[in-house]
C-alpha cells in the first residue's frame, strides 16, 4: 500500500505540513517495500485551486491513502473519486504518523472544510 503525506522537508523525521494544498513536498511511502519518495508539490505556488491540483498529484502517485491534518472539500472530492482514504494525522513527525497508520491508530478525517477559495486576502 502507498501512503501520501504533505511534508515540510524531504526527510522521514520532518513535520507533517499543516496545509495539504500548499505543502512544499509530498512523501509517498510504500508500506510493503518501505521505500519513500518525495514529490515536489507544483501546486504550492498556485494562485488558486492548489488543493485540487495537489489531490490530482496524489492520485497520479498511485497512493491508496492520504495522511493529513486537514483537507478541503474540492480536494477531498478528487481523492474520494479515486478511492483514496483520508486519515487525520497527529502533530508528530511523518515517520510517527506512518507508524501510527500501520498500527491502525489514525482516525479517518471526517472534518472536511469548505476550502479557502480565494479568501486569502488581496
Amino acid at each position: 500500500m502507498k501512503i501520501a503525506i504533505p511534508v515540510d522537508e524531504k526527510t522521514m523525521e520532518t513535520s507533517v505540513c499543516a496545509s495539504f494544498g500548499r505543502a512544499p513536498y509530498f512523501l509517498i511511502y510504500d508500506t510493503e517495500t518501505k521505500q519513500s519518495d518525495f514529490l515536489d508539490n507544483s501546486a504550492a505556488a498556485s494562485t488558486g485551486g492548489a488543493g485540487i491540483k495537489a489531490a490530482q498529484a496524489i492520485v497520479d502517485s498511485k497512493a491508496n491513502a492520504l495522511l493529513t491534518p486537514r483537507c478541503g472539500e474540492n480536494a477531498a472530492d478528487v481523492l474520494k473519486a479515486a478511492d483514496i482514504q483520508i486519515y487525520k494525522t497527529s502533530s508528530a513527525s511523518a515517520k510517527d504518523n506512518i507508524d501510527a497508520f500501520a498500527d491502525g491508530k489514525l482516525p479517518l478525517l471526517d472534518e472536511i472544510h469548505a476550502g479557502f477559495h480565494g479568501h486569502g486576502g488581496n
